[in-house]
């Protein structure tokens, strides 16, 4: 079997790569390239003909080793998106090829129930009322965990009165969510380390399951200085794209559970690689998903087969709904978890119609603020 063409398609801002073979069938991978679809649209076109066409979907290892090899550019974000919507879709092929579920192909499942978290629910105004509120709808979605950042527009410090008010907004959701519940606090990497550990012990009676990414993420001593001094986990790696980036971090012991995104670091079998490296350190795994349902997918398939996994990070159910309705298949979440998928390969069809409804739109993410920006009106088509 060959893949014989490549057909980048844009949904909104979700990028899905077909890989398309010489026995018909065809394997779908997906990233969301914040601010960046143009780069990695050009770098797929010159790939192409250099390393994925002609390649044989079963051979994943040796096309991702030529694909990261012979890349001068190395790991950077582009370079990795582009090689893991290239082995999401090969593995995909490659389960529809044995009519077995990706998880299968890894050395089976090692739990029948993948615990989620739901992020994307507050888009609501910064007020204790409103993320109560918000926090209550997501309880009757059937979650029992969340995340959120109550930080507004704060970098590196905090103002007293801002500080105040954020710590409102997390003990509004741990009301919300009840004693049982988890609440993940996301931080962005706003904070300067004595910041950081002090908002740290102002949340600590709301026993968040873990602050993420406290300091800016390109200094690992920094956030191992937060996590030498805090009694709060640690979590952070979602723009780390290499596991040669995370050498550092479990050498330093500097976080409790990595993040590693599917869709930015390679795919699946480099994160599965990544977990196992983990586990070495007693470092759980949390995927960062901000991806649509094919992203969803890889994650699920990924969590299924790794053992120190811990829980994943969901947004399909608070995003616009054709976001779930072009690429169907994947189960519902239910007392605050997945089900196995149980279709071969990601478990996922791609619903070319909606994909036609739902354009490319020019649109910006502003991180501080957690915004997003419309730039013009939709686009027709991806470049091809």
């Amino acid at each position: 079997m060959k893949i014989t063409r490549i057909e980048p398609l844009v949904l909104g801002n979700l990028t899905y790569l077909v890989l398309h073979t010489d026995e018909g069938l065809e394997g779908i991978g997906e990233v969301r390239m914040i601010n960046h679809t143009d780069a990695l649209l050009g770098y797929l076109q010159e790939a192409a003909p250099n390393h994925i066409l002609g390649s044989d979907p079963f051979a994943i290892e040796d096309l991702v080793r030529r694909m990261y090899r012979n890349d001068y550019a190395r790991a950077g974000q582009i370079a990795m998106s582009a090689i893991a919507v290239v082995e999401m879709a090969c593995w995909d092929i490659v389960g529809k090829a044995l009519g077995q579920p990706v998880y299968r192909l890894f050395g089976g499942p090692v739990r029948d129930r993948i615990r989620t978290y739901a992020n994307g629910w507050y888009t609501v105004e910064r007020t204790p009322e409103e993320f109560h509120a918000a926090a209550k709808r997501v309880r009757t979605k059937g979650y029992d965990a969340v995340k959120l950042d109550p930080f507004g527009d704060a970098y590196y410090e905090l103002p007293a009165g801002e500080r105040r008010r954020a710590i409102g907004l997390v003990e509004a959701v741990r009301d919300a969510m009840g004693p049982d519940g988890e609440v993940f606090v996301e931080m962005h990497g706003r904070f300067t380390p004595a910041i950081a550990i002090g908002i740290a012990k102002d949340l600590a009676a709301f026993r968040p399951g873990w602050i993420e990414e406290p300091v800016p993420p390109e200094n690992l001593k920094a956030l191992a200085k937060v996590a030498r001094r805090v009694d709060i986990p640690v979590a952070t790696g979602e723009r780390i794209h290499s596991r040669h980036e995370f050498r550092e971090l479990f050498e330093l012991q500097a976080a409790d559970i990595i993040q590693p995104d599917l869709t930015m670091s390679g795919g699946i079998l480099e994160a599965r690689k990544l977990a196992s490296w983990a586990e070495s350190y007693y470092v759980l795994v949390a995927p960062h998903n901000v991806g649509g349902a094919v992203s969803t997918a890889a994650c699920l398939h990924f969590a299924a087969v790794t053992p120190n996994f811990k829980i994943l990070e969901h947004f399909n159910d608070f995003a616009e709904p054709f976001i779930k309705a072009a690429a169907p298949g994947n189960p519902e979440v239910l007392e605050g978890a997945f089900a196995l998928p149980t279709g071969p390969g990601l478990g996922v069809t791609l619903d070319r119609d909606v994909v036609r409804e739902h354009p490319r739109r020019e649109i910006h993410f502003d991180l501080f603020k957690e915004e997003w920006h419309l730039r013009q009106a939709a686009r027709a088509a991806a470049p091809r």
